[in-house]
């Protein structure tokens, strides 16, 4: 026999022994055999449907994990601007309050300011009012010495109470009206007159302004004459004899 012909039917006699081995474990009800074939399938597809709904559990769980992420991440950014809110809102507060106080201490001070310059206003004026009062002095010899040297005073014109009184009382013993009609003023037609017998181009030359221009006038006549006085002897004071 050649060799193809013996392998064909060493090929074929293995075939058959493997379908009668086949033939008989399976059993002899046909219908038996299908379903154990039916049941073997099914207990076969099993193991992937398991797989699937591990895999779909997997899916949710992390999912799961994302969305708890996201809200955790929300509620982290609300507490954040809620943090950052607050402290806005401490900062308008804080920044008012020292508006408000400063406003406070601006006003004290305005009001502290309104009050000083009140006082001073008030103090001014009774400073004026009390340089506006007139000072009085007796119609007399004292009066007119010390009104006489007020006015001296304020123009610079050196002279003392005891100085004037001493003259006033040599030349005229008091007496405004007096004249002197015999002395060689007299003579050449310009007799002294007043208290302290001034001629009259004497008392128009050292005329003190605020006077009288009479020359009676008897706070006129003093202060004319210490005015002289002043300018030839230093003071009325240095005068003892007529001058």
């Amino acid at each position: 026999m050649p060799k193809n012909t013996r392998k064909i039917a060493i090929a074929g006699a293995a075939t058959l022994g493997a379908a009668a081995l086949a033939f008989s474990v399976v059993p002899a009800d046909a219908q038996t055999t299908t379903d154990a074939v039916s049941s073997a399938r099914v207990a076969y597809s099993a193991a992937p449907v398991q797989a699937v709904k591990a895999s779909v559990t997997d899916q949710l769980a992390t999912t799961s994990v994302k969305v708890d992420a996201i809200e955790a991440k929300k509620k982290a950014a609300a507490a954040a601007a809620a943090e950052k809110k607050a402290a806005a809102e401490a900062a308008a507060k804080a920044a008012a309050a020292k508006k408000k106080a400063a406003a406070a201490a601006a006003a004290k001070k305005a009001a502290a300011a309104r009050k000083a310059k009140a006082a001073a206003s008030r103090s001014t004026e009774r400073v004026a009012v009390k340089k506006a009062a007139t000072k009085s002095y007796a119609n007399n010899l004292d009066g007119w010495i010390k009104h006489s040297l007020d006015i001296m005073k304020s123009k610079g014109i050196p002279g003392s109470y005891s100085g004037l009184h001493r003259n006033i009382i040599r030349e005229s013993s008091g007496n405004p009206k007096a004249i002197n009609n015999w002395d060689i003023n007299a003579i050449n037609g310009i007799p002294s007159k007043g208290l302290l017998q001034v001629i009259p181009p004497t008392f128009a030359a050292y005329h003190v302004a605020g006077t009288s221009w009479n020359i009676y006038d008897p706070v006129a006549n003093i202060t004319a004459a210490a005015n002289y006085a002043a300018d030839k002897y230093g003071t009325i004071d240095n005068v003892d004899s007529a001058y």
